[in-house]
This record gives structure tokens, sequence and C-alpha cells, in this order.
């Protein structure tokens, strides 16, 4: 029986916002064939004992190359975290389909299969890169979010992570078994307040150990793509972002 769908798969949200200025210091690398984007802690900053803290990095539909990914990764990486983010869109994200009659709704549902495809692979080799015993963590956006879910029904990470997620279902909270915490927009069409409180009941009902933080003001996508020039998204935004390191 198919899980019912609290979360739906994409809005014009997701298709729009305000790029970041600034200056990624971080690499582009191969893993498993899979174009990824890498930023490292700077000199000082890593754990020099005990297991390394890497984090899994599951972007929006502008991929883990758009200039605020890019910026966001940046940031964990200099709180002392391993970041590593997968470019399921194979060089191809959103914003590079340009060519008319262009179908956003068909492009991200094969997306989203090409994505489900690859990524078991790319967890693998990068688990054989930076070591079983390190301290796996998982933050996804939007068409990320799933991934992440389904990372915290198994035991390959220790706590997720997910800001104004696309495309769940009531399974994806059913079977967590990792800590969570959600970062939601009070106005968000792809989880809108029914379906967020419809989640936070699975949760309660199943004791899961999760943190819910709510933004009002702001809209879908602003933890990456929200307008920095308006103080209450711009707060959100950064404050968002420190709840996660």
């Amino acid at each position: 029986m198919e899980s019912t769908t609290i979360a739906q798969p994409h809005c014009e949200g997701c298709f729009t916002g305000v790029k970041d200025s600034g200056d990624p210091v971080g690499k582009t690398v191969t893993i498993a064939d899979i174009p990824t984007y890498v930023s490292e802690p700077p000199p000082g900053v890593a754990t020099l004992s005990g297991p390394k803290k890497i984090i899994l990095f599951f972007s929006d539909v502008w991929g883990p190359f758009y200039l605020n990914n890019q910026l966001l990764q940046d940031y964990f990486a200099a709180q002392g975290f391993f970041v590593v983010g997968i470019d399921y869109f194979l060089g191809a994200p959103y914003q590079s389909h340009t060519e008319e009659g262009f179908d956003a709704n068909a492009w991200f549902l094969s997306s989203r299969a090409k994505a489900l495809d690859m990524t078991p692979k790319w967890i693998e080799e990068v688990r054989k890169q930076y070591g079983t015993e390190g301290k796996y963590c998982a933050i996804g956006y939007c068409f990320g979010g799933p991934f992440v879910l389904d990372l915290g029904a198994t035991d390959d990470i220790v706590a997720g992570a997910i800001a104004h997620p696309g495309l769940i279902t009531e399974d994806h909270f059913k079977n967590l078994k990792r800590p969570l915490l959600m970062s939601c927009a009070e106005s968000d069409f792809t989880f809108p307040t029914e379906f967020r409180r419809r989640a936070e009941d699975i949760l309660v009902e199943k004791k899961a150990q999760y943190h819910i933080q709510m933004f009002s003001g702001v809209e879908h996508g602003f933890a990456v793509r929200g307008d920095m020039e308006k103080p209450d998204t711009r707060w959100a935004k950064e404050e968002g972002r420190k709840k996660l390191d």
C-alpha cells in the first residue's frame, strides 16, 4: 500500500530565489563517477581526536555547485565538518535548462528517479573514502529532503536535518530511527501547516527524537535562496544554519 504523501513534489518557490554573494572555497571531485562538491575544515578547525565528522549534503534543484549551496557547505566545513555534496543532476540542474518548452515537472520526476538510483553507490564510496568510523550526518533542502529521511531510517547516519522538504510521505517519518531537525517556513506550498502537523503527530506517536524550528514571514526556499537584504529572511536563514552546526 502506497504511503500518504505529506509534502508535494515542488512549487514555484523551488525554482525562484536570490543569489548570494561570496567566494566558495571548496573543490570539485568525482566520487562513484558522480561530480561532488567537497568542502573541508580549515587548518586547526577539524577534530584532532575522536571520529571525523562528515555531512552528506543533499541539495535542492539548483544543485551543490550553485553558489548559495556552495557557501552553505563551506559554512558547515568552517564549523569542523567534512562536507560532501552529491550532484545528482550530473551538471544539469534546474537553472541550466533555458530551452523553450522546458517541462519542470517532468524534469523533476525524472531527476528524482535518477538520483534515487545513483545515491546509494555514492554513499557507499563516500564511506570508503572517509572511513566507516566517522560520524555521518545528512542535511537536505527541498529536493534533497527525502534522501535524508531515507538515511534516517538506517544506521548509516547519527542524525539528519531537512529544510522545507518536498516529496515526502508519512512512512518517511514512521520509519525514522535517528534524531531529526526540521527547519520550516510559515508559508510553504510543498509542506503546508496541515502536513507539517501530521508529520509532528507521527513523530510524537513513535516517541522520536526531533526538533522543529518554525520561521514566520518566510517562504519555501528561504534556507538556501532567501533574500539576505530582507532582515527577517536573513535572520531565519542564518539562525536555521546555526542550528545545524
